[in-house]
Parts: structure tokens; C-alpha cells; sequence
């Protein structure tokens, strides 16, 4: 087992700036404020910021600024990328290690991607995000490396996952999209669901298709996957905690059988289980370093327990979800909202009224949905 102490590495811990926790919490106000559409403008910002902390970068004052101009209405998306983009041509950045341009560029095409409900489950489309948040940035913007990669991690005590060697990117990205489409989630439980969804995303990053800004791309790609289930993603688990999100894929695809460890998705479980499921795991890196022995705590075990005894199905779950936060919506509105046809969410509806987890209360014209427990 690694030798280092506790002590150590609490303080090698890497803990977020005065300026990061700043750039995370500068646009809470609007959270506050509780107007709709500036608050879904300010998760995806606060979402697309907090996701630079997978690289260790910084968006700077005037991204900040540029960010509350767009939330506030008073430029569009467009006009925000045009403004970052004008804001470096005018003061070139000279000092290689300075990545600042990078953080302000790619928070804002992320902030831009995920306001688009637009998506296709294809490995192209994975591939063509990394595309645009990158171009200009890295010449293999949107491009699969073509040379073998190792990564130093803190979490590991400076040892790298083993990723796909470069000649074999392209037959695994389309091994694990061709099996994750052929998967069935009409079948399983809620809980198997994510689990599933879970190891899809562990497997692409282990992949590590691009030289750099393959975790960026997949968290991109895998919260417009969650949306075109009907999940809710908009909240704040990833600007808070990205790199979490990082050290987790990091545990999830490491093994050294000799020192005693495994790969283990336990601490995807825990944050997916945080955005998904409404648990409230304590996500702290820290515990994720190989030199701790962790265990799932006997809240979550029952909160899991809990999730899958409904039996709902992943279209289930997102059709009570939605009918619980818009009880008066109709079945073509829910249809619309988990990206099935009108059919199929009708007989979603009568199926979970079957379970009694559902019901229509005061008729067809002036009724709403009444949710049971889920």
C-alpha cells in the first residue's frame, strides 16, 4: 500500500483557490433571485465554469462579467464567444503556461452546447463536441490522438490509469456505443439503470480518445445523454464538484491487484447517485486517494435499495419526476420532455397508475397528476 501519511496528504490535497471558489459562487445571486430562465442560464454557466476544474484551469474576471451579461439578457451566446473571442485576438496571451484563454473559450462553448437540446447518441457526436469546444485551442481539436498517452494522478500517488493504446480507439469507442445502444433500459429498474449508464461513461473516458479535454467532452456529452432520458441535470453537482467527477473515472478504471486495490465505480455511484437520485453523499477527493479505505455509507445503501423498489423504469422515473414538478402537463408535453412519442408516454402514464404510482385526480379538462411515493 502507498506509505504516504494522512498528514501528507491533506496537505498535498488539492483544494479550490480564493479565485475558483469566487468564479463558482459569483453568480449564485441569480439562483436566488428564482427568475426561471436566468436561473437555467446560470447552471449552465456556473456548470461549464465549474467544469475547468477538471484541468486545473480558472476562467477569468471578464468571462465572470461576460457570463452575467448573457444571464442577464443583455447579449446572447453568440455575442458572449464573439466578446472572449475579441478579448484574446487584443491581448495575446504570451506566457505558454497561462491557460486562462482556454478556460474562458471552452466555458462558453460548453455554456453553448448545453443549451441546445439538440443531440444525437453517436460516438460522432462525442467526437464532434470535442471538435467545438477545442477548435483553435489544440490542433487535434475534434481529431482521436494517434499516440499513446499516460497521466500522472494525484489520486493514484502519481501512478496513471492504463488507456486505450492509439491504434485501438476507434474499434473500442464503437464497441461500447454500439453496446450501450443495444441496451434495453425499457427492462430494468431505475437503479440498474444508472448503474448501466455508470459503467458506459467509465468505459469512453478510460478510452481517452483525445490528447487533452477528454474529461470535459465526456461530462458535455453524458449531461445531454442523462436529457434525452427526461433527467434534470441542471443543478450545481458539477460545478461543485468536477473534480470529483475526475477522480472518480480515475478510481473507476485503476487496479494494482499487488497493493491490495481495485477498481471500484463506488464514487461515480455516489455522485450520480447525488444528481439523479437525490441522495447526499459527501464527495470529498480526498477520500478518494488510494491511500484511504472507504465504504458506502448504510444511508445510501437503503437510499439505493429505495430507488430500485418502485421497479420504475428509467422513462418511468422521468415521467414521474416531470409530473411531480408539472402536475397539470399533459401526456404530449411529458412525451415531448423524455423524447419518446405521444404512445409511449400514454402508456407509460397507465402503467405507473397500475403501480398506484400515479394518478389523475379531478377529471380531463381542469385535472392534474397526483405523484405517489417514489
Amino acid at each position: 500500500m502507498y506509505a504516504m501519511k494522512n498528514k501528507d496528504l491533506k496537505e498535498n490535497e488539492p483544494v479550490p483557490t480564493e479565485d475558483q471558489r469566487s468564479a463558482a459562487g459569483d453568480l449564485e445571486e441569480y439562483i436566488r433571485q428564482g427568475e426561471p430562465e436566468k436561473k437555467e442560464k446560470v447552471y449552465l454557466w456556473r456548470t461549464a465554469i465549474g467544469l475547468q476544474d477538471t484541468d486545473g484551469l480558472r476562467p477569468s474576471s471578464y468571462l465572470i462579467e461576460t457570463a452575467r451579461q448573457n444571464i442577464e439578457g443583455k447579449i446572447t451566446i453568440d455575442e458572449a464567444k464573439e466578446r472572449i473571442d475579441r478579448y484574446y485576438k487584443e491581448r495575446p496571451v504570451k506566457d505558454g503556461t497561462d491557460r486562462t484563454e482556454e478556460a474562458d473559450k471552452v466555458s462558453a462553448r460548453i455554456t453553448e452546447i448545453l443549451s441546445e437540446r439538440a443531440f444525437t447518441f453517436s460516438s460522432t457526436e462525442y467526437i464532434g463536441i470535442h471538435g467545438r469546444l477545442f477548435q483553435g485551442i489544440y490542433k487535434f481539436a475534434g481529431k482521436i490522438r494517434d499516440y499513446n498517452i499516460t497521466k500522472t494522478e494525484w489520486v493514484l500517488g502519481g501512478k496513471t490509469v492504463n488507456f486505450a493504446s492509439a491504434g485501438s480507439i476507434s474499434a473500442a469507442l464503437e464497441h461500447d456505443f454500439d453496446r450501450e445502444k443495444r441496451f434495453d433500459y425499457r427492462t430494468v429498474g431505475l437503479s440498474e439503470a444508472i448503474r448501466h449508464i455508470i459503467g458506459f461513461v467509465s468505459d469512453i473516458w478510460q478510452i481517452h480518445a483525445f490528447g487533452e479535454g477528454n474529461t470535459r467532452t465526456t461530462a458535455v456529452f453524458v449531461i445531454k445523454y442523462l436529457r434525452s432520458f427526461g433527467f434534470d441535470v441542471g443543478n450545481d453537482i458539477f460545478a461543485e464538484n468536477a473534480r470529483y467527477f475526475r477522480n472518480a473515472l480515475v478510481r473507476a478504471n485503476y487496479n494494482d491487484i499487488r497493493n491490495g486495490i481495485v477498481a471500484t465505480k463506488e464514487y461515480l455511484e455516489r455522485f450520480f447517485g447525488n444528481m439523479l437520485l437525490g441522495e447526499n453523499n459527501e464527495l470529498r477527493s480526498r477520500s478518494l486517494h488510494v491511500s484511504f479505505k472507504n465504504v458506502v455509507s448504510e444511508r445510501t445503501k437503503v437510499q439505493k435499495q429505495d430507488a430500485g423498489d418502485t421497479g420504475c423504469t428509467i422513462d418511468e422515473h422521468a415521467i414521474l419526476k416531470f409530473f411531480r414538478e408539472n402536475p397539470r402537463a399533459t401526456q404530449k408535453e411529458a412525451a415531448v420532455h423524455i423524447n419518446r412519442s405521444e404512445r409511449t408516454a400514454k402508456a407509460i402514464t397507465v402503467a405507473l397508475q397500475e403501480k398506484g404510482l400515479l394518478e389523475r385526480r379531478n377529471g380531463r379538462r381542469n385535472g392534474y397528476w397526483a405523484v405517489g411515493p417514489e
